[in-house]
């Protein structure tokens, strides 16, 4: 893995492997895991390419480097944009992502890049969501967002809007894939929120700059959705539809599929009930997801909470802390005072914690949550995880 990103020729390599005629993502991962870097697969002969598994004339069609023009092309609409590509190689490049089957050999980004290797949870659903559904996306976005989840979603009509929204709302991250590229608004009445996400998001796509709004895009775009993230959320959809397909692939790629349950009498509903019915993880607020993650992912948003909180134990309670695992004292005490088969309302714990604020208790319940060893139930009532 190389230690910093690509120097202008590298790019220029990258981009010309991108826009060579009839190479797929599939085809293109395999030349440079054969041949190591984009400048072998140009200096290979047309022979060598064939033995690759290249059809002749493709093979001729990278030798002659006719895609040099397009990738020229497409590095002056990046910077004029203001964006940037990502090859596979690249350090910032999404790690689960790269785990997929057929992953991009270069995506195009334009905001924050950092978030590419952030955690992920991908919220996708309906075009014509019900105001139920926009309120849920919205509600489980900020919630997650507040986790230190980013959500990742398709910036489209509905539920994909909401979900950005809601992320945006509580000042977490958010990506949101296209199926054009990233200087292509789609829809155009999401101007105003593209406009955002460059600022305080990110827009990314595998299509290259200035790509229209193809429908087929939408589909294969979807992979990527589900490929850089540890789960997808369902909101609201259709027995057959695009957030369908996403569970599906997500499925595929061994990540977790969440599903938030719908009136039966709905059609936006049959997609999620169905996916609960086929052991979908039923989801009612954050926690459910929080508690799905892998152990490691709980803890590194345990570790970002307390950075961004300032909570930070001391180097003399490292190894405690190593013992204890990562609750802080306040943590502790609730957690002894909770109980596995009894609800514990807050306001029972605001009397029997004693010297802590409200702000200070609830934050130490959320931290619980995210660890998955406390359960909020409906009511603002408490249990611990058996």
């Amino acid at each position: 893995m190389p230690p910093a990103a690509c120097n202008r020729e590298e790019e220029l390599h990258w981009l010309a492997l991108r826009m060579a005629p009839s190479l797929g993502a599939r085809k293109a991962g395999q030349l440079i895991e054969k041949f190591r870097t984009p400048q072998a697969v140009f200096r290979a002969s047309v022979s060598a390419l064939e033995a690759a598994g290249l059809l002749p004339a493709v093979a001729r069609s990278i030798a002659s480097g006719c895609a040099f023009e397009d990738a020229v092309v497409q590095q002056e609409k990046l910077l004029a944009a203001g964006a940037a590509a990502i090859p596979i190689t690249d350090p910032r490049y999404p790690p689960l992502l790269r785990e997929i089957y057929d992953p991009p050999v270069v995506l195009f980004a334009r905001g924050r890049l950092e978030l590419l290797g952030s955690l992920m949870i991908a919220m996708v659903g309906t075009r014509r969501p019900t105001p139920y559904g926009t309120a849920v996306a919205e509600r489980l976005a900020a919630d997650l967002g507040r986790a230190g989840l980013t959500v990742a979603s398709g910036m489209a009509r509905g539920i994909d809007t909401a979900a950005h929204q809601g992320a945006l709302s509580a000042e977490g991250g958010t990506v949101a894939v296209f199926g054009c590229g990233v200087d292509v608004i789609y829809p155009v009445e999401n101007r105003r929120l593209a406009a955002e996400l460059a600022g305080k998001g990110l827009l990314l796509s595998e299509f290259p700059m200035a790509t229209p709004a193809y429908p087929q895009n939408f589909p294969i775009r979807n992979r990527i959705v589900s490929g850089m993230s540890l789960g997808v959320v369902v909101v609201e959809g259709a027995q057959y539809s695009g957030s369908a397909i996403t569970a599906r692939l997500a499925l595929d790629q061994g990540r977790e599929v969440f599903a938030v349950p719908g009136n039966i009498t709905s059609k936006t509903s049959w997609g999620p009930n169905l996916l609960i019915k086929q052991g979908a993880k039923l989801v009612q607020e954050a926690g459910d997801v929080l508690e799905e993650l892998p152990a490691e992912a709980r803890r590194r948003l345990v570790e970002e909470l307390r950075r961004r909180t300032g909570d930070t134990p001391a180097d003399g309670d490292a190894q405690r802390t190593l013992a204890l695992g990562p609750m802080n004292e306040i943590g502790r005490k609730i957690f002894a005072i909770l109980r596995v088969d009894t609800p514990t309302h807050i306001d029972g714990l605001l009397e029997r914690v004693e010297d802590c604020s409200s702000s200070e208790i609830i934050a130490a319940l959320f931290e619980l949550e995210i660890l998955g060893v406390v359960r909020q139930l409906p009511g603002r009532n408490f249990v611990k995880v058996w």
